[in-house]
């Protein structure tokens, strides 16, 4: 089930935060409760996925996307991501999370987000978003114009860059 009042408080807690660059990072404190757990004991890899929104969307609220959103009747959805595992995050421990958006193309908006354990980096994803209206993908250019925010994206690293171009190649759809 959806974390529906972990969001809420989540949502309520930085409502009134100060407002963030499109590129800062927000900072957010999570606990790993016994429902977020698989049988092994520790924090789900789904569950995990689930729990980034907890970041991902209070990030989008505090930068202005929440309200370019609402205005124009556009909506957001993750259009892929890539995540990787590292180190355990087992019942009642507390972690830190961190999401930041780190550039755009020209049908994407990317946002990074890792969770942490003291100064060890438990996991850490790659989110291709698309922020999308009747017609289907509004470009970013167009949402950061909305935003007030000129200028090109910043380069996006090469490990970013690599996975773009290794998704653009894969079969789709799938091949089985």
């Amino acid at each position: 089930m959806y974390p529906f009042l972990r969001f809420a408080a989540q949502m309520l807690k930085y409502r009134n935060a100060p407002r963030l660059g499109l590129l800062d990072t927000h900072v957010s404190h999570h606990r790993c409760w016994p429902w977020d757990l698989d049988p092994w004991v520790e924090l789900n890899n789904g569950r995990t996925l689930t729990l980034y929104d907890l970041g991902r969307i209070p990030m989008a609220m505090r930068t202005g996307l929440g309200d370019v959103l609402r205005a124009q009747g556009w909506g957001i959805t993750v259009a892929g991501n890539s995540t990787r595992y590292r180190k355990r995050i087992r019942a009642f421990e507390r972690f830190e999370m961190r999401s930041r958006c780190i550039g755009w193309d020209a049908r994407f908006i990317y946002t990074e987000q890792s969770m942490w354990k003291g100064a060890e980096c438990a996991n850490h994803i790659l989110i291709r978003s698309a922020v999308t209206s009747a017609k289907g993908i509004v470009p970013p250019a167009q949402v950061l114009d909305r935003l007030g925010h000129t200028g090109d994206s910043p380069a996006l690293p090469d490990w970013v860059q690599a996975w773009i171009t290794a998704d653009a190649i894969r079969p789709w759809p799938p091949v089985m």
